[in-house]
């Protein structure tokens, strides 16, 4: 896990990478490479190196990604990015029994979506996203709203409906549950959601003067999905 051995998460870890049919190709926003609690290290350690494959940067092109390019063409290829256009997982998973292979965005919600929208191979293949039912367990880190996930839990879920096995789910988030607890206990606090601590009154940060932020904050307390 390389982390310092008083709060090594290799414990945690599987014996073995987990033997899946699904590749993952996991778009990184380069600002998430300095991050010091990034969960895409422990998503790697927890699959064979040929099925979760990681690409640094902003902007992908065909000359300089053509491997990425093939994929994105693929018909079996799916990118999961929540949205208007985007079928639930679920039921492109019933309906389909080929392997397949998921794009997933690794960065904050507006480097996610600068990617999503200046990179036009993104949008080839097929959109997908998950049910909005499912809480966040990455508690020391601040997320927009009740339902936002971290990049491994993301990638947890639908791995467990693509391979159609729930094991897999609690597998990979083992060492993310560890992580928070080892952080709580070494004094990191509890994060509540941006939409929790508006709808609370507990958000204490002077409220943003660019109007877009100010109606996405708006959004948030009125339960208006953005």
């Amino acid at each position: 896990c390389s982390r310092p051995q008083k709060v090594c998460l290799c414990p945690f870890l599987p014996v073995h990478p987990l033997k899946v049919s699904t590749c993952l190709y996991i778009i990184q926003h380069p600002a998430e490479e300095s991050r010091v609690l990034r969960t895409v290290p422990l998503l790697a350690a927890c699959l064979p190196p040929d099925k979760c494959k990681i690409l640094v940067g902003r902007r992908f092109n065909e000359d300089r990604y053509p491997e990425l390019a093939t994929v994105c063409r693929n018909p079996n290829t799916l990118i999961l990015y929540p949205g208007a256009e985007a079928t639930n997982l679920e039921e492109v998973a019933v309906m389909s029994s080929s392997p397949s292979v998921m794009i997933i965005i690794d960065g904050t919600w507006s480097q996610a979506k600068d990617i999503f929208y200046k990179n036009s191979l993104f949008r080839l293949p097929k959109q997908v996203q998950l049910k909005p039912s499912i809480s966040s367990q990455y508690v020391i880190r601040t997320q927009p709203t009740n339902t936002c996930l971290s990049t491994l839990e993301c990638a947890a879920v639908a791995l467990s409906i693509l391979e159609k096995n729930k094991s897999i789910q609690e597998t990979i988030l083992h060492p993310l549950q560890a992580l928070c607890s080892f952080q709580l206990q070494h004094g990191a606090q509890i994060h509540h959601s941006k939409e929790h601590l508006l709808k609370n009154g507990l958000y204490d940060k002077p409220m943003p003067k660019n109007k877009r932020k100010l109606r996405r904050m708006e959004l948030l307390v009125n339960n208006i999905k953005i």
